[in-house]
């Protein structure tokens, strides 16, 4: 049992590091959506004439500026797609962490008994608990990557509708909270999972 438990700590460890490569990834699309925001909220004061002003003399100078931004905005937004593929990566990853998980409570033909899931060893977390917590795991980033999808979605949809700062500014707040992945519920799981290391004074951070 001791065994198994110590394969479990190396899958907490390992999904440790696909969160550290989420969060890399969080980083970059904020920045990315907050460059594609900027340029679809420019784009009304672009399509308006009566901003130009002395400029207006310039021939086609108005399309001119608006293809120019239309070009960097689809750039910004086929980057928005590779970095949804990563995250989508990292999900992935999660889920083969967790059928792994549910192999290693199999010995022989059989599985576990629900006592021997729910044992206790010492301070060490049960078989019962690592099986859930890392069920939780990977179910919080797998919802937080459907609302990152549906709002790189509506991203898509406010570029042909320019001027929708507050919606822009809705779903801006929903990548940067990540409402699907509270942070203490992630520590708590984790204080668990390693309370031996901590209680031997090891910090283990998330």
């Amino acid at each position: 049992m001791d065994s198994i438990v110590k394969k479990y700590k190396q899958k907490f460890r390992r999904i440790k590091d696909e969160m550290g490569r989420w969060e890399e990834l969080q980083s970059r699309l904020i920045s990315q959506f907050s460059n594609a925001s900027a340029i679809i909220q420019r784009l009304q004061v672009i399509t308006d004439s009566r901003n130009y002003g002395a400029l207006r003399c310039v021939e086609f100078i108005e399309d001119a500026v608006l293809e120019k931004q239309m070009e960097s905005l689809r750039i910004i937004l086929i980057s928005i797609e590779k970095t949804m593929d990563e995250f989508r990566g990292v999900v992935s990853s999660l889920e083969k962490i967790v059928r792994d998980g549910r192999q290693l409570v199999k010995m022989g033909s059989g599985q576990l008994t629900r006592k021997q899931l729910n044992q206790r060893i010492g301070i060490k977390p049960t078989l019962a608990y690592c099986l859930d917590a890392l069920r939780e795991l990977e179910e919080m980033h797998q919802s937080e990557y459907r609302l990152k999808l549906s709002v790189v979605s509506a991203l898509s949809d406010l570029a042909l509708k320019p001027g929708e700062s507050r919606d822009l500014d809705a779903l801006q707040k929903l990548l940067v909270d990540q409402p699907n992945i509270p942070r203490e519920e992630v520590k708590e799981i984790y204080d668990i999972i390693f309370a031996e290391e901590i209680s031997q004074g090891d910090q283990f951070q998330i």
